[in-house]
Formats: C-alpha cells, sequence, structure tokens
C-alpha cells in the first residue's frame, strides 16, 4: 500500500499569483520524482466545475451569504471524495489552489458569516482532513486587485470593492499567525522570480522533510 501523499493548497487574495505559483510548485515537486496532481477550489470534477460557473458568474439577482457558502461546501465535498482524497490514498500529493481556508476568508472575513457556521460545515464535509500546509501568498490588496484587473473581465468575487478584500486578507494572516507551523507566508509583491525562488524553496524543503 502506497504512503499517503501529501495535501498542500494554496491561498491569497485576488492577484498574488496562485496559478503561476501552484504550477512552480508542481514542477519542483515533479523534478524531484513526487508524483503531483494539480487542481482547484472551486472545483476540480466536472459536477464541482458546474457549481464554479454558478458562484463566479456575475447576476443581478443578489447571492445571499448562505446560499453561497452551501455551494461551496457542495463542490468541496464532491472535489474531496472524487479526487483529493483518491489521489492522497494512492500517494499523490495533492496540490490546489484554494479549499477551505478561502471560505474563512472570504465568506467569513469577508461576507461575515460566523466562523462557527463555516466550522460546522467544515467537519461535516470534511471530517478530519485539512491540509498538511497551506502556502499563502501575501500581497497588498491594491497591488493585488490591479493585477486582477489587467486579466481581463472580472467575475462577481473580484467585483467587490476594496474593502471587502482587505478583510479577507486580513483573515489570511490571522490564521496564519495562529497555526504557523502549518501554514507559511510569501511575500507575493516582489517580482515574480523571487517569489517563484521562495516557493520552489519551501516545496524543496517541505519534500525533504517527508522523504
Amino acid at each position: 500500500m502506497a504512503a499517503r501523499g501529501r495535501f498542500i493548497t494554496f491561498e491569497g487574495t485576488e492577484g498574488v499569483g496562485k496559478s503561476t505559483q501552484l504550477q512552480n510548485a508542481a514542477d519542483t515537486l515533479t523534478s524531484l520524482g513526487i508524483d503531483v496532481v494539480v487542481t482547484r477550489e472551486p472545483g476540480g470534477t466536472p459536477m464541482a466545475e458546474k457549481i464554479r460557473e454558478l458562484l463566479l458568474a456575475p447576476r443581478e439577482e443578489p447571492v445571499h451569504e448562505t446560499t453561497e457558502l452551501l455551494l461551496m461546501f457542495a463542490a468541496r465535498a464532491q472535489h474531496l471524495h472524487n479526487r483529493i482524497l483518491p489521489a492522497l490514498a494512492a500517494g499523490k500529493w495533492v496540490l490546489c489552489d484554494r479549499f477551505t481556508d478561502a471560505t474563512f476568508a472570504y465568506q467569513g472575513g469577508g461576507r461575515g458569516v460566523p466562523e462557527e457556521r463555516i466550522a460546522l460545515l467544515e467537519t461535516l464535509v470534511q471530517g478530519d482532513v485539512r491540509p498538511d500546509h497551506v502556502v499563502l501568498l501575501d500581497a497588498p490588496v491594491e497591488t493585488g486587485m490591479a493585477r486582477a484587473k489587467k486579466r481581463g473581465e472580472l467575475d462577481r468575487f473580484e467585483q467587490e470593492e476594496l474593502a471587502f478584500f482587505q478583510r479577507i486578507r486580513d483573515t489570511y494572516l490571522a490564521r496564519a499567525t495562529a497555526a504557523p507551523m502549518q501554514y507559511h507566508v510569501v511575500n507575493a509583491a516582489l517580482p515574480l522570480a523571487q517569489v517563484s525562488e521562495s516557493v520552489t524553496g519551501l516545496l524543496s524543503a517541505l519534500a525533504r522533510v517527508d522523504s
């Protein structure tokens, strides 16, 4: 039986370069002979990707915070049980663009949903499954949003005001401070080459510890 793989998530506000660093991390681990699965939330399976489309599409109808929260966890349940857990059981390392930290940050910090309500759903959907490590790419919200706007049309979340994203950033940093052994904060405001070097070094170190 293969040893359980490692579950590493990449978090941060908009425009911090998660997609770029996720691929950088995957390349780093692959070069070390580690079998890697790269995925994202919301999404990761065909059904979860459909829920992602519902969540991100701009719409005139107001989306109630409870609707948004339940859709996030519905997608997560599908993703976790159909893709993440089977990959971990097969000994693969799963690198995921966002996970439940994003829910605490976006729906909790951003929307004001009580943390206890999110924690209840976290336990219901995930049991005791949590990321082994969280890579938090951190940058001032003004920097991130300026980058996000250059990518093209903004989705429903990206259209929120800066104060929304400041609350999200504050929540992420508070969670990182509370669990410094699990969270690894990377300064994403630095030039891309320096950010990539930091992430490469971090993933290489995590691989050495696990070997």
